[in-house]
């Protein structure tokens, strides 16, 4: 196998996070690098020597500035999700190193108030944000994690 055939089946490992109010509404953000009506979860990758609880952790902070003190982990996917990323991506993305992910999911409940979520953090990856029904979290997600998500409903229907 060559080099670049390798390199195009190999997944990033990462973590997201589903994360809930007290009405059991899923925070979404819209990503500032693309200019379509494209939201999504906080996610990103697992940094060496960290488990998948920290890096959720550390990428929720991150993202929306929401520290570990005020969420609670309710819950962690059964196993690892995958996406692909659409072909035009895979060379830009990540160094070209990765086709995808494949992702720990964690469902937490935000225990802080709307003032505590600031995405205006040192490395912004969001220019809005909102709370959205899980019924129509889908609609507003990027084609290609949309499979990705409605999995992740599934999983946490009881939470949702």
């Amino acid at each position: 196998m060559s080099g670049a055939a390798k390199v195009s089946q190999r997944y990033r490992p990462g973590v997201g996070i589903i994360l809930l109010n007290s009405k059991h509404h899923v925070w979404i953000g819209r990503r500032c690098d693309i200019t379509s009506e494209a939201w999504q979860m906080p996610q990103g990758g697992i940094e060496e020597g960290e488990t998948s609880e920290m890096s959720a952790l550390r990428e929720l902070e991150e993202e929306t500035g929401v520290t570990s003190d005020l969420t609670e982990i309710l819950a962690v996917s059964r196993g690892w999700y995958k996406y692909n990323l659409p072909s035009k991506l895979i060379k830009t993305a990540w160094g070209g190193r990765y086709r995808g992910q494949r992702q720990r999911w964690y469902v937490m409940r935000f225990l802080g108030n709307n003032n505590d979520i600031n995405i205006q953090t040192e490395h912004p990856e969001f220019s809005d944000w909102r709370w959205s029904d899980h019924a129509t979290l889908e609609r507003y997600t990027i084609d290609f994690k949309r499979e990705l998500y409605v999995s992740l409903i599934k999983e946490f229907k009881a939470f949702l």
